[in-house]
């Protein structure tokens, strides 16, 4: 009878545990209580690993690897630069992969004859491995260790990823032909298969992410999310555990919704980001119409100050600079002088799904004033000046100007349609994607060259001189 209220109990939990997860996914969908929805959810999993530990033989151990975990997590937050919160979301979806391939292990290990369920733990360990080495990649290729486009590579890849695709069919098949009784199957045999796909599943996440360029790693980090979920909704169902179902099919759910999100946000689908990627690096510099014209603090300002509508468009030169907090103060300036200041927001600026947000979140940027391309591109025509820093790709009218260019048709911010154009750059280096940008090139565009925080300090310092 103690035993039965005891699994009561702890389903229960489990159920105030999923409450917890969906209430706090709910308030990440509005920036004033984004913070607290955070809270919220990391409260239901700290409920639902200490509802865990009931049954568990030796808590204590698994107590002192949680402690251990959150310490070494924590340490890891608070040190990371805002710049690299791409890479720090990368590798936590890696590390979700990687403990939903060893819980499978485990289970498969603890089977003594086959049987379907067999196939759960194939697929666990398939999707937690491409997680795990897919996410160290994106690691990389977003601290810019990885670069460059290897052509042979890229077709090794994708033929990899087809021999790994037909080496599942066959290790289902066996487990299916071993559980009807086919003398030529048996345990041993499914063993030395799961050892391969051990091995296979890890490669497959080296094959998955090594072809596709920098440019869609925001996409990427969206789909690794999602297959970080589904795994530990797989891995749930391995260990009857409610909690883990709940909590992956909310991140495997959102995480598709958001990488979908992304795709259209680039005009592009998943099979042309995963397995085509852009064509060419684009038109060169020098076959561009127009010339650069560079422009001084100083007359930076006397063009800003005058106007009467401004929008501000963040990318990852800001992030890199940190000059969120700099261009906060740039916005309250430019509304005391009389200004209308916007924000347009590009789903994809930056290096992740929200950069920017988060970024200009942190400088106490309001969410009213950040604008996606859909809401500021009918109205561009009457912005007084644009202020581009540090983006790139999602300003550049290739995509609606150039048939020929790798970018075409993916929606932007049209910012070559406002009056006038300031773009805050270090180099004329083309963006993440590798291609080559029209708008510095425009008639009514104007160069400012050096660290944005610093170029935006000299506006700040002449408006309050």
């Amino acid at each position: 009878m103690m035993e039965l209220d005891l699994n009561i109990l702890q389903q229960l939990g489990y159920i105030f545990s999923a409450i917890l997860f969906i209430y706090g996914l709910k308030m990440l969908s509005n920036e004033s209580t984004a913070a607290r929805g955070n809270v919220v959810s990391s409260i239901g999993m700290l409920f639902a690993v200490l509802v865990t530990v009931i049954e568990i033989v030796n808590p204590v151990l698994v107590l002192s690897a949680v402690l251990l975990g959150a310490l070494i997590g924590s340490a890891f937050a608070l040190k990371v630069k805002m710049t690299s919160i791409p890479e720090m979301v990368a590798l936590f979806n890696g590390f979700g992969g990687l403990s939903s391939f060893f819980l499978a292990w485990s289970e498969f290990n603890n089977l003594s004859a086959i049987s379907l369920i067999m196939i759960l733990s194939f697929m666990t360990v398939l999707i937690g491995g491409i997680t795990f080495s897919g996410s160290v990649i994106a690691f990389f290729k977003l601290s810019e260790i990885l670069k460059g486009d290897n052509n042979f590579l890229n077709k090794a890849s994708r033929w990899f990823l087809i021999f790994s695709f037909l080496f599942v069919i066959i290790a289902v098949i066996q487990v299916i032909a071993g559980g009807l009784g086919y003398e030529l199957i048996d345990l041993a045999l499914i063993q030395k298969t799961f050892i391969a796909l051990l091995i296979i599943s890890l490669l497959a996440g080296l094959a998955f992410v090594l072809p596709i360029g920098g440019g869609d790693m925001p996409v990427v980090i969206s789909l690794l999310n999602s297959f970080s979920g589904i795994a530990a909704a797989s891995a749930g169902v391995l260990l009857t555990n409610t909690a883990l179902i709940v909590a992956g099919c909310l991140v495997g759910a959102s995480g598709l919704v958001l990488t979908l999100i992304m795709a259209k946000s680039m005009n592009r689908t998943l099979y042309n980001i995963f397995f085509v990627g852009y064509e060419s690096s684009g038109s060169s510099a020098a076959e561009i119409d127009g010339e650069i014209k560079p422009i001084s603090a100083e007359d930076a300002y006397l063009v800003v100050e005058a106007a009467r509508s401004a929008l501000i468009v963040p990318g990852y030169g800001m992030a890199v600079a940190q000059a969120q907090h700099v261009v906060k103060e740039l916005g309250d300036l430019l509304e005391e002088n009389g200004c209308e200041v916007s924000y347009g927001i590009h789903p994809v600026a930056g290096r992740m799904p929200g950069h920017m947000n988060v970024l200009l979140a942190e400088a106490n940027v309001s969410y009213d004033n950040l604008l996606e391309p859909k809401d500021i591109n009918p109205t561009m025509e009457t912005v007084d000046i644009a202020i581009v820093i540090g983006a790139n790709d999602v300003v550049n009218p290739s995509a609606t100007e150039e048939p020929g260019s790798p970018i075409y048709g993916m929606p932007i911010l049209e910012v070559h349609r406002a009056k006038t154009v300031m773009v805050l750059k270090r180099s004329m280096a083309s963006g993440f994607a590798g291609v080559q940008n029209p708008l510095f090139f425009k008639e009514n565009s104007r160069m400012l060259f050096g660290d944005a925080k610093e170029s935006i300090s000299k506006l700040v310092a002449e408006f309050k001189d």
